[in-house]
């Protein structure tokens, strides 16, 4: 593939807050090597309250944006369309500039496939740590695997109904519990709690007896602390989910779709696997 117009936009970055863990520029020059693409991929931090002024001074060099913790739901009011994903869980993680803003979602097609690259394509029942932007796009992705029930787990229950609501639009049972609730056995775990989260040992131990395989959103520290006592069933980290919502980014820069396959995308993979 050619290397792009040096007239065209060719700025991107990754916003969050914090950001400096970030592994996504080297995914992202790693993906843009291989594609012959000479743009530009940085990271910065930037708060919710900032990200309105952050983009007001962004100039026509600027092709798109990589978003995390805690401006999914900011950058959701931001955009002026989106993605049907982006649409169901009000969060938005990529923001494609030109001709834009236009708003995607592609944290929900990255656990999916995160999930499918350890052998899990299906799963019926589905327990849910934490409630916030990242949380609802989990809910999506376990309908899509078909979870008929999800039981979300939030330190404030009540933060959870419109993940209830979410549920009901999906045709999943959603139930919401605290952290101490007894739990029943499920088939799937996913954990969306910020990086660093350490759950009591009363609380941890009896989530991983019967909770089926667990999917950890975060991914450092490795092993997260509820990964350490998951010792009955597989474990999968975050990094498979940044991985593969990453690929989507790139087709959302590329061809403003994150369903457009790349060319020689295998090679993409294997290049940003190796940058992880």
């Amino acid at each position: 593939m050619p290397a792009a117009d040096a007239r065209s936009p060719h700025r991107l970055a990754v916003w969050g807050d914090p950001i400096a863990h970030s592994k996504s520029p080297a995914l992202h020059a790693a993906a843009y090597r291989v594609l012959g693409l000479d743009w530009d991929y940085d990271r910065r931090r930037v708060s919710a309250d900032d990200l309105p002024s952050a983009l007001s001074g962004l100039d026509g060099s600027w092709r798109g944006l990589s978003l995390t913790m805690p401006l999914k739901e900011q950058a959701f009011r931001a955009a002026a369309v989106r993605d049907r994903h982006a649409t169901l869980t009000g969060a938005v993680n990529t923001l494609l500039l030109d001709g834009g803003p236009a708003g995607f979602n592609t944290d929900v097609g990255g656990i999916v496939d995160a999930l499918a690259d350890d052998g899990m394509r299906a799963a019926s029942t589905v327990r849910i740590l934490g409630a916030g932007a990242t949380a609802a796009s989990a809910l999506v992705a376990a309908a899509e695997i078909g979870a008929e029930r999800a039981e979300i787990r939030a330190r404030r229950p009540d933060r959870a109904a419109a993940l209830v609501d979410l549920g009901g639009s999906l045709g999943v049972t959603v139930s919401v519990a605290s952290f101490d609730s007894p739990p029943t056995p499920v088939d799937l775990t996913v954990a969306t709690l910020p990086s660093g989260t350490s759950l009591p040992a009363d609380v941890a131990l009896p989530l991983a007896g019967g909770g089926g395989v667990l999917f950890d959103a975060a991914y450092a520290p490795w092993p997260s602390a509820l990964a350490a006592v998951w010792s009955d069933a597989p474990v999968v980290s975050g990094l498979g989910m940044l991985l593969h919502q990453a690929i989507r980014q790139i087709r959302v820069f590329l061809h403003g779709d994150p369903a457009h396959v790349l060319d020689d995308e295998a090679s993409v993979l294997a290049a940003m696997r190796a940058a992880l």
